[in-house]
């Protein structure tokens, strides 16, 4: 019975880990319909839904600009993704640290060959727009005052040397992953990685010209609302698409994506009616996700309630980030990446480790008898914390050197990166 026992969790390890070998099983239409389907979903999230988040939330005469930074970051990592990205993050294994070339120009991948029951041409897709909405959370920091050049600069630095080994450590069967590290769609390896990424640029970069002294009123929250709502569409893909197959487990992921998402929504939402008076439409679009960022690592493993306390939690954590923290600390985060991302998909990670139901996936957390989870958990954040940090930090100082400073002038910043940078208008001010 206990040998039993211990083949079953192993295939369904096989079948549910993104971080599997490319020996395939058998084909299924039905999985990889559902994948191809997630992956028009993730993709949605960054040259549409990120977009339409930041840009409605950045001055006027920066939405174009803020705009673009996440179509440029879609455009870029699609290229360099299938050239050498992949290979990276999911070639075969060195030393626990980062994949082999193999998989250069995606040679030795054929139309048959298979992740589990889908093609692998499907998952590298399927990845490849994980790696672009990561870096392209970045931005949030760094808008209003940043060179598109240096921009593109970082994000072929950022994911070639940042991204893809932490992709490889948690999903591509590096230590994290043999250590016994809980990610199910990118707490790590998204939002962490991404909100203490954009917190160093920001450090580095400097504050935008007349930060706390002057009013930076968003250009349109009604953008802002829509970008978040097409985020919260497309996260349906981002969590319930990581389980790789069109089965009971993605609709678990799926449930507690949307739960914790309308929860995060509630509870920013409140937190403001409570401190200022009045709900707000921009905090209830930055709740919903906050919400989505906690849940994130977590909507393959935890129940209903597991995920109810994740989103409640997400929100006010959110809200202390964005309202208080970056004020406390005079730092410009200018559209909260750290605040929202890097301190709920630490929560997220954490949360995991504790409240894991091995009624839903694999694993059992700190509530279910396995204390040593939560442990491997903290020592996942740990490590993805110091090594972005690090790594950001010097390709930051790479990308200066290499286009001769990271910021726009003086006049650049005062009339705006629209005109000055595109020679457009996003909105006629």
């Amino acid at each position: 019975m206990k040998l039993y026992r211990k083949s079953c969790l192993i295939a369904s390890l096989l079948i549910f880990a993104p971080s599997m070998s490319f020996a395939g099983t058998k084909f299924n239409s039905g999985d990889t319909a559902w994948l191809l389907t997630a992956t028009a979903l993730v993709m949605l999230m960054t040259p549409a839904g990120l977009a339409l988040f930041y840009g409605g939330m950045s001055r006027g005469k920066n939405i174009l600009n803020t705009i673009g930074l996440s179509f440029a970051a879609y455009a870029t990592v699609s290229i360099m993704w299938v050239i050498w990205g992949f290979s990276l993050s999911f070639g075969k294994d060195i030393n626990g640290i980062i994949g082999s070339m193999q998989y250069l120009f995606m040679s030795g991948i054929g139309v048959k060959t298979l992740v589990g029951s889908i093609p692998t041409f499907v998952f590298a897709s399927f990845q490849m727009t994980f790696a672009a909405i990561t870096v392209g959370l970045i931005s949030g920091s760094v808008v209003e005052r940043l060179k598109f050049s240096s921009w593109i600069v970082f994000t072929v630095l950022w994911v070639t040397f940042v991204y893809a080994p932490i992709a490889h450590w948690v999903w591509g069967g590096g230590w994290l992953s043999n250590l016994g590290a809980l990610d199910f769609a990118g707490g790590t390896v998204v939002h962490i990685n991404a909100g203490v990424a954009g917190l160093v640029f920001a450090l580095m970069l400097g504050k935008r010209r007349g930060f706390r002294k002057i009013a930076m009123p968003p250009s349109s929250i009604v953008l802002t609302v829509l970008g978040a709502a097409l985020l919260w569409f497309g996260w349906f893909g981002f969590n319930a698409g990581s389980a790789l197959s069109a089965n009971g487990l993605s609709g678990a992921a799926f449930l507690s994506t949307n739960t914790a998402a309308a929860i995060g929504a509630a509870s920013w939402m409140f937190v403001d009616w409570l401190t200022h008076k009045h709900p707000t439409m921009l905090g209830g679009a930055s709740g919903a996700v906050a919400g989505l960022v906690a849940v994130t690592p977590a909507a393959g493993y935890v129940n209903i309630i597991g995920a109810l306390v994740i989103g409640a939690v997400s929100g006010v954590l959110g809200w202390f980030g964005a309202s208080y923290l970056k004020y406390k600390f005079d730092y410009d985060d200018s559209l909260d990446a750290f605040g929202v991302h890097g301190l709920n998909g630490i929560w997220g990670a954490l949360a995991t480790g504790i409240f894991a139901d091995p009624a839903i996936g694999s694993a059992k957390g700190l509530l279910y008898g396995n204390p040593h989870q939560l442990f491997v958990q903290l020592i996942a954040v740990l490590a993805t914390i110091t090594y972005s940090a690090l790594g950001t930090f010097i390709l930051v100082k790479i990308t200066s050197a290499v286009t001769n400073g990271l910021r726009v002038s003086d006049e650049e910043e005062l009339k705006g990166l629209d005109i000055s940078i595109h020679t457009e208008k996003g909105f006629e001010i």
